[in-house]
C-alpha cells in the first residue's frame, strides 16, 4: 500500500517539474584560461551584430573576435588574459565572469578539453530524493 501511495506521489511531483533533465557543473577551476580565449554568444552572429553589443555595451568593449568554429559561430576572446591563462584585472572583471560557470543548467555545456569542471546530469528521480 505505501509503495502505491508512493508511486502516486511522484507521479503527481512529475507534472510540477518543467524539465525531466537539468545539468550540474561540478569540480574546480584549474585557471588555464581556456574559458576566456574561446567563447561563443548565443546571439550574436556577424561582426555587425558584435560591434552593436559593445554599443550597447560598453563592458564588451574588453571582448575581441578571435574567429568562428567550424559551424561558422564566432568565437570571441577577452583582451585582458595573459599568456598564462590568468585575469590581469581579476578585481574589476564582469559579473558574467564571476559567476561562470553557472552550477545549474537547464542545456548540456560543453566545457573544453583539460577544463577542472565537469558537466553531470540531474535525472527527474534525483528530485525526488
Amino acid at each position: 500500500m505505501i509503495n502505491i501511495l508512493k508511486a502516486i506521489y511522484y507521479e503527481i511531483c512529475s507534472y510540477f517539474v518543467p524539465q525531466k533533465v537539468y545539468y550540474e557543473i561540478t569540480g574546480e577551476c584549474k585557471q588555464c584560461g581556456k574559458c576566456c580565449n574561446y567563447m561563443y554568444s548565443y546571439d550574436t552572429y556577424t561582426e555587425k551584430e558584435f560591434k552593436i553589443m559593445q554599443f550597447l555595451y560598453p563592458a564588451y568593449k574588453r571582448f575581441y573576435i578571435k574567429g568562428r568554429d567550424d559551424a561558422g559561430n564566432l568565437i570571441f576572446a577577452c583582451k585582458f588574459v595573459t599568456p598564462e591563462g590568468k585575469c590581469s584585472v581579476y578585481e574589476k572583471r564582469l559579473p558574467m565572469c564571476k559567476r561562470y560557470p553557472l552550477r545549474r543548467l537547464r542545456h548540456k555545456a560543453i566545457l573544453h578539453e583539460g577544463c577542472g569542471y565537469k558537466v553531470e546530469d540531474i535525472k527527474f528521480k534525483d528530485f525526488l530524493k
